[in-house]
């Protein structure tokens, strides 16, 4: 079974990606940190992360960048928006994330664009979002958790811009497949969604 979980930053998808692949022992990729790790790295080689080429060539990281705390950062998001918006740096990454969506047994992966291009042919799509105020806020405390000191407005308006960046590109833009089911968590605890997109997936198993 292939489960498809794609949104926007900061609606929640990751963390209930990693429920719904524990819920069914299934493997699951966050496709985010593939972006994170190619911005990272073309900071890290003192390139520009809006250059195509500087992009694609940083396309070959290692897979032990995956687990870098550095992909976590906010910087690291905003590269990771950037590098994704080149067709050139999606058509080097989307082979590695087929072959994850592939595999026998099947797998979770969350994006944006994971039910419309890398596994169109997934048994159950989601589309998880939330307000920008919300996802802002969410966002806000975990980098005050994380010990970083940032302001709200900023958070906000990162978060706009990167759903302007990722929802105008030209190569696989964030939009909802018309086959996934839409999931607002804007006023929902993480319990709760986590159990509306266990019941979405459990209903779209029976009608397979």
């Amino acid at each position: 079974m292939i489960i498809a979980v794609d949104g926007p930053a900061a609606s929640g998808k990751g963390t209930i990606a990693r429920a719904l692949a524990r819920h069914y022992g299934l493997p699951h990729l966050d496709t985010g940190l593939l972006y994170r790790a190619v911005g990272i790295s073309v900071m890290r080689a003192g390139g520009d992360p809006a250059n195509p080429a500087h992009a694609t060539a940083e396309c070959g990281f290692s897979e032990a960048l995956l687990v870098d705390p550095a992909l976590k950062s906010e910087a690291a998001g905003r590269a990771a928006s950037l590098v994704s918006s080149h067709p050139e740096v999606r058509a080097a990454l989307i082979r590695r994330q087929q072959d994850f969506a592939d595999q026998p047994g099947g797998a979770v992966l969350d994006g944006r664009d994971i039910g419309t291009v890398i596994a169109p042919h997934a048994h159950a799509k989601l589309f998880v979002t939330a307000s920008a105020e919300v996802r802002a806020e969410r966002r806000h405390r975990e980098l005050a958790g994380m010990g970083l000191d940032t302001r709200l407005t900023a958070v906000l308006q990162d978060i706009r811009a990167r759903d302007e960046r990722d929802s105008s590109r030209s190569a696989a833009p964030l939009r909802q497949a018309d086959d996934a089911d839409l999931l607002d968590t804007s006023q929902m605890d993480i319990e709760t969604a986590v159990q509306r997109a266990i019941a979405l997936v459990e209903a779209r198993i029976r009608t397979a």
